[in-house]
């Protein structure tokens, strides 16, 4: 998991009001149970064997590997209390999140004009529209570079093209993200 997905599953989980399981066994059922009781899916989403997963469920096992003990806490995380995800998701996508981050940006620009990419410290507001596409994004599990290509367009336009008061046809690139830290408004 990248920085940005990793910044925006942890805005997220701050928004929880239970914690997550903790033991092993119980992670897998909910798993399981999020995945409609099929114990393929839940090993799919695992990466591990279908068998490994049943012996979860059965109490065979008792300690996960560090891969699998990892992948469950990540899928876990993402299928917890959907309900309460679900609402902080809507309500991000209507008022927009807080980015804050020190990230390489680059952009093109009229000639002459400084457009070489370095190190900034950015704190500004996502508009909701980018905001809501980079949820929605994050959810379907897109990748670290659709993920910074959107956070770059919103930066782009927030920040870099003042909500479209200056500098249009500015394209923004966003690289080297040092950290990202999202704030659920």
């Amino acid at each position: 998991m990248g920085e940005i997905s990793s910044s925006l599953e942890a805005a997220l989980q701050a928004t929880q009001t239970r914690p997550i399981p903790k033991s092993p066994q119980v992670r897998m059922r909910e798993l399981v149970k999020a995945e409609k009781g099929s114990t393929k899916a839940a090993a799919a989403r695992l990466g591990c064997s279908q068998r490994q997963v049943e012996r979860y469920l059965a109490g065979q096992v008792k300690r996960p590997t560090p891969r699998l003990a990892a992948a469950l806490e990540r899928e876990v995380h993402r299928t917890w209390q959907p309900r309460v995800r679900a609402r902080a998701i809507k309500k991000a996508a209507a008022a927009g999140i807080t980015v804050e981050t020190r990230a390489r940006f680059g952009f093109t620009s009229a000639a002459g004009s400084t457009d070489d990419p370095r190190m900034r410290r950015i704190t500004e507001q996502l508009p909701p529209a980018t905001t809501a596409q980079l949820l929605a994004a994050h959810q379907a599990g897109a990748g670290e570079q659709q993920l910074a290509q959107i956070l770059a367009d919103g930066l782009g336009h927030a920040y870099f093209r003042d909500r479209g008061q200056r500098a249009h046809g500015l394209e923004v690139e966003i690289s080297d993200v040092d950290y990202l830290d999202v704030g659920l408004l």
